[in-house]
């Protein structure tokens, strides 16, 4: 006899649903679900979580609490690396040329727009959005914001403020642009996440996102061990064991590059690339000099080994959850960090 399914972690309290919850839970139980057990990301959110159980005690339960999150270390990473990404302290256009892929083409869309800027980190973002003109308010959930007002507390139409996006003290519907990057896949729930987000683009507005794809080359059996490893630590206790790894590790990662015009050099950097668990932007960002692709290995190591949620998404899962949102002329492909999209939200909505 096959035991009922349970669901343990469901989030009906979505606006996904909003329209079709009835239908949705139909279609569990169709499948042969029996129970499901609702989850709220925060205090409102857990309520309704409640009240969904009560109405429906025969398929439904509940459970309340705090989700993890490790927005201290990602702080106190951005807060050590305030600079390390800015193309302004590069002296390069990598920020630059992320951002205007992701935004269709051009920075010039941006002059005179409200943005709402998403997980603003550092300010590599940020300061590019301030130069085009637009009027920005940046958040993060992280002290990383002290970092970003330090880099950009001199420019007109700045604002920024350490906050949850589920309790944002701005109005909904209200930014021509909500721009989100190399946030979603570290938050407990990318498409509840992804409808917050929505919720304060304006009629006519367009949402523009990145999420991480479905790739293992990035995640070695290495970086996973210490990732389980490091995500258990105190975050000052990961920065300081990352930073002193890739100083340990880097000079072999420079030797293997300066001789790999060799063909034997070249296939054991090769090898070295699958094993060292740093790292590496030679390839990709030769224009960066030694001092800066070592702070870049740093930086990047330490993101890549110590996040809480590592979600990965394909293309098809991105638009599929753009369109169940409403939002049209939906554009997705690969690229950059996994995944890059922007739709807009209708104008008559």
């Amino acid at each position: 006899m096959n035991a009922p399914l349970v669901d343990i972690g469901v989030n009906l309290t979505s606006k996904q649903f909003r329209e079709d919850l009835p239908q949705v839970i139909a279609r569990a139980l169709g499948a042969g679900v029996r129970h499901m057990i609702v989850t709220g990301l925060t205090a409102p959110l857990s309520q309704r979580a409640l009240e969904l159980a009560r109405s429906r005690p025969a398929e439904l339960v509940c459970t309340a609490g705090v989700h993890p999150h490790n927005a201290a270390g990602f702080g106190r990473q951005w807060k050590k690396f305030s600079r390390t990404q800015l193309d302004s302290f590069t002296g390069s256009t990598i920020s630059r040329d992320r951002l205007t892929r992701c935004l269709g083409g051009s920075l010039a869309i941006l002059r005179d727009k409200n943005i709402l800027e998403v997980g603003c980190g550092a300010g590599r973002f940020t300061e590019l959005l301030l130069e085009a003109g637009a009027r920005v308010l940046a958040i993060d959930l992280s002290s990383a914001v002290e970092a970003n007002y330090d880099n950009c507390c001199g420019a007109a139409g700045y604002f920024v403020c350490q906050a949850d996006l589920n309790a944002l003290p701005a109005r909904r519907g209200s930014f021509d642009f909500v721009i989100c990057l190399g946030v979603i896949q570290h938050t407990p729930e990318p498409e509840g996440t992804i409808a917050a987000l929505c919720d304060f683009v304006k009629p006519g507005g367009s949402l523009v996102i990145d999420h991480y794809r479905y790739d293992a080359a990035d995640m070695t059996r290495v970086r996973q061990w210490l990732r389980s490893f490091l995500i258990r630590r105190n975050p000052r206790f990961a920065l300081r064991f990352v930073r002193a790894m890739v100083a340990v590790l880097w000079p072999a990662h420079r030797l293997l590059w300066r001789l790999s015009g060799y063909r034997w050099f070249a296939a054991a950097r090769q090898r070295w690339l699958r094993l060292s668990p740093v790292l590496d932007y030679h390839d990709c960002y030769a224009q960066l000099g030694p001092r800066l692709l070592y702070a870049w290995a740093s930086l990047d190591t330490h993101d890549a080994l110590t996040d809480f949620y590592k979600h990965k998404r394909t293309v098809e899962q991105i638009v599929a959850c753009l369109q169940r949102l409403g939002l049209v002329n939906v554009e997705a492909s690969y690229g950059g960090n996994g995944i890059e999209a922007r739709a807009f939200k209708p104008a008559g909505s």
